[in-house]
């Protein structure tokens, strides 16, 4: 009876690929949720990394997941499923990431160097980062603090973390 439900292309597409789609259209009902992340193990262990806009709520997630659930016949292909919030030590994967953190201090890892400093800005292209530094006077003694601003390119980051600052 599942069958009826999903479209006679998901008879070639790869069990990843069927999940993909499945959650695509279950974001389309939840549209502050985007995928930030899919895997599933040689064993058939989905796992699926959420974030929303407004942040993940666990009914979300109970949400997404039945809905794969619903969507897949287990006697075709049995699997688990665990739906979960991307973790906040988890590394910014997703373009709509950086801009929900906004105003937020990253740990941002290129080729050259490592910048922990506040995402002032994010669009679809690059990120910038500002940040203040002490530094030697160019003319006397002393230091004095300097502004700094990098536009870094999404293509140049390895790895970017928000920094979670308790006051």
């Amino acid at each position: 009876m599942r069958e009826a439900l999903l479209p006679s292309f998901y008879t070639t597409m790869t069990f990843k690929e069927k999940i993909a789609d499945i959650i695509e259209r279950g974001l389309l009902e939840k549209p502050s949720l985007f995928l930030v992340d899919l895997s599933v193990s040689d064993a058939y262990k989905v796992t699926v990394a959420l974030d929303g806009d407004n942040g993940v709520t666990l009914q979300d997630c109970i949400d997404i997941s039945r809905i794969i659930d619903n969507s897949l016949d287990r006697k075709e292909q049995d699997f688990s499923l665990e739906v979960a919030s991307a973790g906040v030590s988890s590394p910014l994967k997703n373009i709509r990431q950086y801009k929900k953190n906004i105003g937020r201090t990253l740990k941002v890892k290129t080729n050259h160097e490592t910048i922990e400093a506040e995402l002032a800005a994010a669009n679809d292209e690059f990120i910038t980062l500002k940040w203040s530094s002490r530094e030697p006077k160019k003319i006397g003694k002393g230091k004095e603090t300097v502004e700094h601003n990098r536009e870094i390119p999404y293509s140049e980051i390895k790895e970017a973390l928000v920094i979670i600052i308790f006051n």
